[in-house]
């Protein structure tokens, strides 16, 4: 059973404002994948789906995936490929960097990250790329082969894909992150850590934000909206429903898979 969050903190219900993406495209935001290619594959189609209803020719279309695309599931390295390949041929798209990837690039140059990385979904993203994980999670000397390893197994081009991950991107109205916010710090100042890591903090904090916040990090069990942000990490691994929010307009809905 799927450990989903809920705000410890008693917020107050506000309607959410209009707000509204750039004039002429509809931006679709995916929440954590965690190694579920076949949920992604799946939500790739619907999306695909959607767009094609689109009548005008001039339209675009843009996705944004808010990070943690590797770890707990068992198909990283699979979901990954389909990230680099051209699936969504003719959108725009964004890719932000989420803790578990910033985990991931801290053990290919340190393997000491190898133990704390093995607690969040570590060792399924090794055994996705063909390496044999640590039999002693202890063991720093094998942690070491393991990250010599997974050097040799990953193919350049994934490295590049991790290497050019964003922190964030505002889209009209919006701010995209992985994590969320540190409230009364005005974006340009927010830290790399918060944008990656924070939740408590985010989460339970009543003040709004100069933009709607669109996250994911924090799994709960239906894609969540308010006057502050909308989060859209449904806990895809554990509970087979990887989602996204379709934000046209001022128009603001979900798909799942």
């Amino acid at each position: 059973m799927i450990r989903t969050h809920k705000p410890t903190s008693r917020i107050e219900y506000i309607e959410p404002p209009i707000t509204r993406v750039p004039e002429g495209v509809t931006v679709y935001a995916i929440g954590d994948v965690h190694g579920r290619a076949d949920l992604l594959r799946k939500l790739t189609d619907m999306i695909l789906e959607d767009a094609s209803r689109q009548e005008d020719p001039n339209h675009r279309h843009a996705v944004v995936f808010l990070g943690d695309y590797i770890d707990r599931g068992f198909q990283s390295r699979e979901v990954i490929d389909l990230l680099v390949s051209d699936v969504f041929n003719g959108f725009e798209t964004r890719f932000l960097k989420g803790n578990h990837e910033e985990a991931l690039q801290t053990f290919l140059i340190d393997s000491s990250m190898g133990p704390k990385w093995a607690n969040f979904g570590g060792i399924e993203t090794l055994v996705s790329y063909n390496v044999q994980p640590p039999r002693s999670r202890e063991s720093l000397e094998e942690w070491e082969r393991a990250r010599q390893s997974l050097v040799q197994q990953m193919p350049d081009l994934h490295r590049d894909f991790l290497d050019n991950l964003e922190l964030c991107l505002v889209l009209g109205d919006y701010a995209f992150v992985h994590a969320g916010l540190r409230p009364g710090r005005p974006l340009e100042e927010q830290s790399e850590s918060d944008l990656l890591w924070i939740r408590d903090e985010f989460l339970n904090d009543s003040r709004p934000f100069e933009n709607i916040v669109v996250h994911g990090h924090t799994p709960i069990d239906t894609p969540h909206r308010d006057y502050r942000r909308i989060g859209v990490d449904t806990g895809a691994y554990m509970s087979g429903q990887l989602s996204a929010v379709r934000l046209c307009g001022e128009d603001v809905s979900f798909l799942s898979t």
